[in-house]
């Protein structure tokens, strides 16, 4: 939402089969006014993507000199191929009063964190680590052993949740997505972010 105030950055993380994606795009359709750090990546689009829309598309030379100047707020490599969330887009969006999602893992999590203290982080938790297999065996899209691996991953993910503001429990999506609403809603409202509102109405702002 474009306030007077800063805007929020909310950063989203969970293990995969988790649901984020799925909570993440249904809680961008309800809120037309939060902005989404679209990932710049070296890999291809795929069919149907659109450069700027799903990711912003480079090549790995320019993403590894944007990675030089400091142009990205955390980075990864996964499966040869490189992601991040650039500084400039989010800090801007942020200084113009926007609220903004990202969507990242744990590692990259953690370097937000370091250089956005403010962001608010939350953790999208499986019901059950059970849930959470049948999930991964229901997309068909890997084999046992690959399985096996994310889920070993999850547990090492679900550890570092401690970390986070908030985890919501995903049982069902839409009440995930409440939950993610409501964080929203409750973090606009905090005292500290509407000082200037504050003093606007006891005519203290000097502004």
């Amino acid at each position: 939402m474009k306030t007077e105030a800063k805007g929020l950055l909310l950063v989203v993380s969970a293990p995969s089969g988790a649901g984020k994606t799925t909570i993440c795009k249904k809680f961008l359709k309800k809120n037309d006014t939060v902005k989404y750090a679209i990932s710049t990546t070296t890999r291809l689009p795929r069919q149907g993507e659109q450069d700027g829309v799903d990711y912003h598309f480079t090549s790995k030379e320019t993403f590894l000199k944007m990675v030089e100047n400091g142009a990205f707020l955390e980075y990864a490599k996964v499966y040869n191929e490189f992601y991040g969330t650039s500084r400039k887009t989010v800090t801007e969006l942020i200084e113009h009063g926007y609220d903004v999602l990202a969507d990242v893992d744990t590692q990259g999590a953690s370097s937000i964190r370091k250089l956005i203290p403010e962001s608010i982080h939350i953790f999208i938790l499986p019901p059950s680590l059970k849930v959470l297999e049948q999930r991964l065996r229901d997309r068909g899209k890997d084999r046992d052993e690959v399985i096996k691996l994310r889920l070993s991953e999850a547990k090492t993910e679900i550890r570092q949740s401690y970390l986070y503001d908030y985890v919501i429990i995903n049982d069902k999506v839409d009440s995930a997505v409440d939950v993610l609403q409501s964080i929203l809603i409750a973090n606009r409202s905090d005292t500290n972010r509407n000082q200037g509102v504050i003093r606007t109405l006891l005519g203290e702002n000097n502004e």
